[in-house]
């Protein structure tokens, strides 16, 4: 059974303090989880799914308490932020609202006002975790500008994210110790990870009206001031719902380890994709992106698709956007998910011009560490067919489940939470980008397209307002430019 050997992810360092509750009307930073009064309680989502043939009976689902989401006081009169913002993806946000979502903090230097970055980071048993964190409080250029949001998946006896390597007391200069108030981890037990989707989705839950929403991996590592390079880039879109997005590129030969000087100018970009898997559980997966030198410079390239491994974007887009609670033992999916419902809400996607982190993946040198490192998997056994239901649920979400999966056989709790928008249609999104969902199959070589082709074509469509590319100006369907060819094995991403 799912409870054997759990303990409830309720930490004595978080839910249990009596100051005020969520974001107050001020939209003050930081606003720590530990200053919510009181705790939201749920149903672990695999208990939940694998008892669905039960009648959902209460005595054999866990239960967790988890920070409610971000739902500011001021907007309770008219809903919640979540209807203020669009009601829930019925139309395109407007710019007033937009200005309604992110907090400031005055720099430490007394230049001014600075917008925050909420950075969330999902960690399973990694010891990088703490040297991520510390890693990038070190490397920006405003640290005070920063709350890092950590889910903590570990197991008796391994190393806690967020601490320090010597105690405060005798080194307070440590990035963990200096910034520890800006610094929230919600600890679970690892035996209640049930992959990337649910972690993620309760660092969502983490996010306090930041004006930035950061996600990156618990290993990886920075440039120095990463924070002004990254949203330098952001602004040079010129576009409200852009969304930076890549699978970052491998760490080894990146950075000056000194200075922290970004040394790879070569950038990956998001348009490789491909129909993977069998039967009824068949999806979309991004493979390995191609990556080269920018061929447009001082603003990032449109792409088609977004990469859980490095994502930047406004904080409304984390609120609009959330991580579904209901998909479980997923882990391939993910992407695909995220991208089209985001797509749906009028959210664009670009690779950054020059990136501003690097991952450490398990090739090379640093195999050895990197394979060391547990994965989710190890306590699958637990969770025996919940997976393909989660994947009923997903595909079914995004319209992309074949006809044998009928609406009865996936969940449908909170799908006007977790569902898609009503501002971009999918099939728009299929027939712009060549994706047959009937057939299963992808016009190949999107690449080809993608990058000044696609900036040329998609950038004249950009609202005047600013809020995002009108697609229903865009008449363009991609076509195989090579039928001929036969394309590059998906593969990737690595580590």
């Amino acid at each position: 059974r799912a409870e054997r050997g759990m303990r409830a992810a309720t930490n004595e360092n978080i839910g249990d303090n009596n100051e005020n509750t969520n974001a107050g009307d001020d939209n003050s930073f930081p606003m720590s989880i530990k200053s919510v009064e009181t705790y939201e309680t749920i149903a672990h989502p695999a208990s939940k799914l694998a008892n669905t043939d039960r009648n959902n009976n209460d005595e054999n689902i866990v239960h967790m308490k988890v920070p409610p989401f971000w739902d500011p006081t001021q907007f309770a009169a008219t809903g919640g932020i979540r209807q203020h913002l669009g009601q829930y993806g019925q139309r395109l946000i407007t710019p007033r609202e937009a200005s309604d979502v992110g907090s400031y903090v005055t720099a430490s230097d007394g230049s001014g006002q600075l917008e925050t970055i909420y950075v969330g980071i999902a960690s399973y048993r990694d010891w990088q975790c703490s040297a991520t964190v510390e890693n990038i409080f070190l490397r920006s250029k405003h640290p005070e500008r920063i709350r890092v949001g950590v889910v903590d998946q570990v197991d008796e006896g391994d190393a806690a994210c967020g601490q320090p390597t010597t105690p405060c007391d005798a080194d307070p200069d440590q990035s963990l110790c200096k910034f520890s108030n800006q610094i929230d981890v919600y600890e679970m037990d690892a035996t209640l990870a049930v992959g990337p989707v649910f972690a993620r989705h309760l660092g969502h839950r983490m996010y306090r009206g930041e004006f930035y929403a950061m996600q990156c991996d618990a290993h990886v590592s920075f440039v120095q001031d990463w924070d002004t390079d990254i949203i330098e880039q952001w602004k040079s879109a010129e576009n409200e719902m852009a969304v930076l997005s890549a699978y970052l590129s491998d760490v080894q030969g990146a950075i000056d380890e000194t200075t922290g000087e970004r040394l790879h100018l070569t950038r990956p970009i998001m348009c490789r994709t491909d129909f993977e898997g069998f039967g009824d559980g068949r999806h979309l997966r991004h493979g390995q992106q191609p990556e080269g030198m920018p061929g447009i410079h001082g603003e990032p390239t449109l792409e088609p698709y977004w990469a859980a491994g490095y994502s930047f974007a406004r904080g409304h887009f984390v609120v609009q956007v959330p991580y579904d609670e209901h998909l479980p033992m997923v882990f391939q999916g993910e992407e695909i998910s995220i991208g089209l419902r985001a797509f749906s809400f009028g959210y664009d996607f670009y690779t950054p011009e020059k990136s501003v982190c690097f991952h450490m993946y398990a090739v090379g040198k640093n195999k050895s560490k990197r394979k060391k490192v547990k994965l989710f998997w190890e306590h699958s056994s637990l969770y025996s067919g919940v997976g393909g239901k989660a994947m009923n649920r997903l595909l079914g979400i995004i319209q992309m489940n074949p006809k044998s999966v009928t609406r009865d056989q996936w969940l449908h709790d909170d799908e006007e939470k977790y569902g898609i928008g009503k501002v971009r249609s999918l099939q728009k999104f299929f027939d712009t980008y060549g994706i047959h969902t009937e057939t299963q199959t992808v016009e190949q070589h999107l690449c080809r397209f993608v990058g000044k082709k696609m900036q040329k074509e998609f950038k004249p469509h950009l609202r005047k307002d600013r809020m995002g590319i009108n697609y229903d100006t865009i008449t363009f369907k991609f076509k195989d430019p090579a039928p001929d060819e036969k394309p590059l094995p998906l593969n990737g991403p690595r580590g």
